[in-house]
């Protein structure tokens, strides 16, 4: 199955959260998840009632890779990676879907969203230690510096976003240079430096089963 290309609202209400999968747009009073306080479809009153315990499972993994906005099998991939690592697997995975290349660039105020993060990635307007990198999950390492390249300094969306500094959080384990257009990577984030409102154990705990 191919990437959703849908309304990404549908799939906050669907989740029953909301996952900020549209910028600027999520922060409106407007917003569908505000104005429509139940999930997707016709038929929600009829089946809604407890939710058995895979059910719950299920659907904190399918919160997070939607957050990231991974397919199930690149999910997969790095559930798996993260097993391998020493640690909790389920904070490693955390660490490592924070490392993508996208998700850095949205972090570092680049992009409003994860999706035009990945999308300017693979137009090849960043550099990773002065090398033209173009594959959105591409991990990075501690040290690592993404830079604007200087062909694409004038990009607008990358100006107006960084301009927004309310949008951007502060975080510990990466360095911003605005004047400069680019970011480094400072250490793996720790869980509490991750500002992700889901249960990543629950996760561990599908996969598991």
């Amino acid at each position: 199955m191919g990437r959703y290309t849908g309304p990404r609202c549908r799939i906050c209400r669907k989740e029953g959260t909301k996952l900020f999968l549209k910028g600027d747009k999520c922060f409106s009073d407007h917003c569908p998840f505000n104005d429509k306080g139940y999930p997707p479809g016709d038929r929600h009153i009829k089946f809604a009632g407890k939710m058995s315990d895979f059910g719950i499972r299920l659907r904190e993994k399918q919160k997070i890779r939607k957050y990231y906005g991974l397919s199930e099998r690149q999910f997969k991939i790095f559930f798996h990676r993260a097993e391998r690592l020493p640690g909790k697997t389920g904070e490693n995975l955390l660490a490592l879907l924070e490392r993508r290349l996208d998700n850095f660039v949205f972090r570092c105020g680049f992009a409003p969203s994860r999706a035009a993060a990945r999308q300017l990635v693979g137009h090849r307007h960043f550099t990773v230690n002065g090398k033209i990198v173009n594959i959105p999950s591409y991990i990075l390492k501690v040290g690592d510096v993404v830079k604007v390249k200087e062909k694409s300094r004038g990009v607008e969306i990358i100006h107006h976003n960084l301009s927004k500094a309310g949008r951007v959080e502060e975080l510990s384990w990466l360095q911003i240079d605005k004047a400069k257009l680019e970011g480094k990577l400072l250490t793996i984030p720790t869980r509490d430096q991750i500002p992700v409102p889901l249960n990543e154990q629950l996760i561990v705990e599908f996969y598991s089963r």
